[in-house]
Formats: C-alpha cells, sequence, structure tokens
C-alpha cells in the first residue's frame, strides 16, 4: 500500500499528524490516546500496515 493510502485512511477515522521530523512521523488517534510511529517508505508492506491500523484502531 502506498503511504498516502494509509495517511488517507488514518485521516477518514479521525487519526491526525502529531509531528514531523526525527526518523518518522508520529500519528495519534484522539479517541484512544495511541501514537504510533508510520515509516516515510513510499510502499509500506501489508503486515506493517495491518498492525499500524490495529494499534490505532482503524481497522
Amino acid at each position: 500500500m502506498k503511504r498516502r493510502d494509509l495517511e488517507r485512511k488514518l485521516r477518514i477515522v479521525g487519526c491526525y499528524l502529531k509531528r514531523e521530523g526525527g526518523s518518522q512521523p508520529l500519528w495519534v488517534n484522539p479517541k484512544n490516546g495511541v501514537v504510533e510511529a508510520i515509516p516515510r517508505h513510499k510502499e509500506i508492506k501489508e503486515p506493517l500496515e495491518k498492525k499500524i491500523l490495529n494499534n490505532l484502531g482503524a481497522e
């Protein structure tokens, strides 16, 4: 999956970008307070995508 498509899914469920910089951008789900790092790769493999979506409650 493309990173921008993953970010679009996260925005749809209410997540937002907490900060950019460092090694990876951090995304937050304000409903449950979970913070997750999203890699900057153009393509994100399916197992990592599922882990990110599951941790942020977007699945």
